[in-house]
């Protein structure tokens, strides 16, 4: 059986590096991190578990420099996020960090996706409520061009484009493995 964390990396919890390698040392198949680039004070979304929103949600270390942490210093651990907001990013930037983590890493990244439950998380990024999950899709499609082989271009439904592109380095394995995670709601 394969068993992988998931944890709230935060500045108050343990570092990357030293969670990494115990995980690893203890035959953990991988460490998946979550995302919340901030978390607005004055919000009316509720948190979805109920009750007051725990601590640590505003306290999030950016997953993707949390992972070439643990990167760095494993060689099986498996890599992921859990989940990455991906319409709150810009998709030439994170399709570059993507493949710069999963190519150092030697292809043990997983790209964990949803599309948010914070409104007014969304909402500081630019991106409308209404129309987050088709942004999201667009956006792993506009990234998948730049991971393709040669240089390809893309012009996606809600306005994501790029023109035909160098954009290296490749993801170790043509493109991490995607998982959409989610659940029930607007």
């Amino acid at each position: 059986m394969r068993i992988s964390t998931t944890i709230f990396l935060t500045d108050e919890t343990i570092a990357p590096v030293r969670l990494a390698r115990e995980l690893e040392e203890r035959g953990f198949a991988g460490l998946y991190l979550p995302e919340h680039t901030h978390i607005p004070v004055e919000r009316t979304t509720p948190y979805p578990a109920g009750g007051e929103l725990p601590r640590e949600y505003g306290r999030t270390l950016d997953p993707f420099v949390a992972l070439g942490q643990a990167a760095a210093v494993t060689e099986r651990l498996g890599l992921g996020t859990g989940v990455t907001l991906i319409a709150q990013h810009d998709p030439i930037s994170l399709a570059k960090r993507i493949a710069t983590l999963d190519h150092l890493s030697g292809g043990r990244f997983t790209l964990g996706i949803g599309f948010g439950w914070n409104r007014e998380e969304a909402d500081d990024h630019g991106v409308d409520w209404a129309s987050r999950r088709g942004l999201g899709r667009d956006r792993l499609d506009l990234m998948k061009a730049l991971w393709a082989p040669g240089p390809t271009a893309y012009a996606g439904g809600s306005g994501e484009s790029v023109r035909a592109s160098e954009a290296w380095p490749k993801p170790a394995g043509g493109a991490p493995r995607v998982l959409v995670g989610g659940a029930a709601g607007p």
